[in-house]
């Protein structure tokens, strides 16, 4: 039987829950009825060692390896080959997001508009393209991919301003299905555009609970001797975390005498501006900041307390692991949040505030009763969801 050509694009292979749940995907398939390409924007992530050995990661695109590149040597590339095209495109995207506070959206038109001219097309034709995120990989699969059928992935609350929703469009047009990883997140992405209503539908960010049983057991995780209350956060150090939410949090817990450390998993944008507010309220024996692991699981399994103060997800893919491992979790109500949350049942769902994180894990650290029953809810629910690649099988025919 000929195997068909399935080919997946992210950005990269941070460890961050889109990331993670490909990487699951990508482990379930089944090698003998596909190949698989895998096109990143950068690379050498932690993540990318966890790969199928199957799994062919494309060399990088000539514009990723010029954008590596110094400025001096920049020039004197572009001067060798007497081709200025991809000079004036990094150029034009540095001059335009240097002078104003670009969000992510807003940065990946920029970049596209400015680079797509000097990106090359995917020579191969596939029978699948799949963009695994939003953004550049959509852009990409759209415009420099060839392939029998193209599905978009959106993995986030997806809200789009006039401008921003205009310019997509066009992309999303060129996609056969829209996937999108929970019934909010597509409930959500319809707010933008209804008339895709057709052809968008939901297969949730797999978990493999084996996987990340055997993950766990593989070490410690925290290497100090610390005897209180553990809090675990994994999550990129940005905005839509809600980190500023969780220092204050912290500020209060530590106000109130309780013996904690609350440890972050996590790098991004915000790492100077949180170890500021670190020092400035003397909060180093308490928010400790961890950087990355590409095995974050032993971390959650000898944690007390899972918290995520996030404003918005896709679908929460860090709680869903933390549910695995039967922590109890507290949670901000963003918008997916009871895709998989019970409030009072698995965890505790609270306003997005200071005062609620606070309160929420309080409760937990005092109502022994309250934290046990948790414990044991925790234990008996369903694991994990591998059922799901049956879904993807479904959609790729």
């Amino acid at each position: 039987m000929k195997k068909r050509k399935l080919l997946f694009v992210i950005d990269s292979l941070v460890v961050a829950g889109a990331e993670k749940s490909l990487i699951t995907l990508l482990t379930l398939l089944d090698y003998r009825k596909f190949t698989v390409d895998l096109m990143l924007f950068a690379h050498g992530e932690m993540l990318e060692k966890m790969l199928p050995k199957e799994v062919n990661i494309l060399r990088p695109l000539n514009y990723t390896n010029f954008t590596h590149l110094s400025p001096y040597k920049a020039l004197i590339y572009s001067a060798k080959h007497l081709d200025l095209k991809m000079l004036n495109s990094r150029i034009k995207y540095s001059f335009n997001i240097r002078f104003k506070n670009y969000n992510n959206v807003q940065k990946a038109r920029l970049f596209w508009q400015c680079a797509a001219n000097v990106i090359e097309e995917n020579s191969v034709y596939y029978d699948i393209a799949i963009s695994y995120a939003q953004g550049v990989p959509t852009f990409y699969v759209a415009d420099k991919v060839k392939a029998e059928k193209k599905f978009a992935w959106v993995n986030v609350s997806y809200r789009l301003d006039k401008k921003e929703a205009e310019y997509q469009k066009q992309f999303y047009d060129r996609f056969d299905k829209i996937v999108a990883v929970s019934d909010s997140a597509k409930d959500i992405f319809l707010e933008t555009f209804p008339s895709y209503n057709p052809k968008v539908q939901v297969i949730y960010d797999i978990n493999n609970p084996q996987f990340i049983y055997n993950m766990a057991d593989a070490y410690e995780g925290y290497n100090d001797d610390f005897d209180g209350i553990r809090i675990l956060t994994i999550g990129r150090l940005a905005y839509g975390k809600g980190y500023d939410i969780a220092l204050e949090a912290c500020k209060k817990l530590k106000e109130k005498g309780i013996n904690f450390r609350w440890y972050v998993l996590g790098k991004g944008p915000l790492r100077e501006e949180i170890q500021q507010f670190i020092k400035e309220n003397k909060l180093e024996n308490y928010f400790i900041l961890l950087g990355v692991t590409a095995n974050p699981y032993p971390f959650i399994k000898n944690c007390d307390i899972y918290v995520q103060t996030s404003r918005f997800e896709g679908f929460g893919l860090a709680i869903a692991e933390a549910r695995i491992l039967n922590k109890p979790v507290v949670t901000t109500r963003f918008d997916t949040v009871f895709n998989q949350m019970i409030d009072r049942k698995n965890g505790l769902v609270v306003d997005m505030n200071a005062d609620a994180i606070c309160e929420g894990i309080m409760e937990l650290i005092r109502n022994q009763n309250l934290r046990n029953n948790i414990i044991d809810f925790l234990q008996h629910e369903k694991k994990g969801n591998v059922e799901e690649i049956n879904r993807f099988y479904q959609l790729i025919g």
